[in-house]
C-alpha cells in the first residue's frame, strides 16, 4: 500500500501549534475589551466604623462608569433607605459614583452599587459601615 502524500503544514502536531497561537492572540487583544469597573476606594471605607455621620457615600471605581445606568443607595439596619434618592456620576470625574445622605443616626448602614462600565459590563456589589 502506498501512502498518500501529506501537504506541507498539514502535520496534526503543527496545526495544534498554530491553533494554540492563534487563540493565545485573540485572547491578548481581546483582553482589554473583557474589563469591568470595580470599586478603588470609597468614603466611609469598607466597614468602617466613622465618628460624625458622613454628608454622602462616595465610591471611586477603577474606571468610568456610564451615569445612566449606575445607581447607588444607603440603608439602615432594618433595610430602609436613607439615602437622598440622588446618586449620580460626577461630572468632573466619570470614575465618581456618589449620593447624599441627611444627617444619620448612630448604628449600621448597607451601601448597595451597581454600575455600567464604558466597555458596557455591569458590576454590583455592597459593603456596610457603621456610625458610632
Amino acid at each position: 500500500m502506498d501512502a498518500v502524500p501529506r501537504r506541507a503544514g498539514a502535520d496534526p502536531d503543527s496545526v495544534r501549534v498554530r491553533a494554540l497561537w492563534a487563540a493565545a492572540v485573540l485572547l491578548v487583544i481581546a483582553s482589554p475589551a473583557w474589563g469591568h469597573a470595580f470599586p478603588d476606594h470609597s468614603e466611609p471605607r469598607v466597614g468602617h466604623t466613622v465618628d460624625a455621620p458622613p454628608p454622602a457615600v462616595r465610591i471611586w471605581f477603577d474606571g468610568a462608569i456610564e451615569p445612566v445606568f449606575s445607581t447607588l443607595h444607603v440603608e439602615d439596619a432594618d433595610g430602609r433607605r436613607v439615602d437622598r434618592n440622588d446618586a449620580r456620576v460626577s461630572a468632573s470625574d466619570g470614575s465618581l459614583l456618589e449620593v447624599s445622605l441627611p444627617p444619620l443616626a448612630s448604628g449600621r448602614y448597607q451601601v448597595i452599587w451597581s454600575v455600567v462600565a464604558r466597555d458596557g459590563h455591569r458590576s454590583e456589589g455592597s459593603f456596610g459601615f457603621r456610625i458610632k
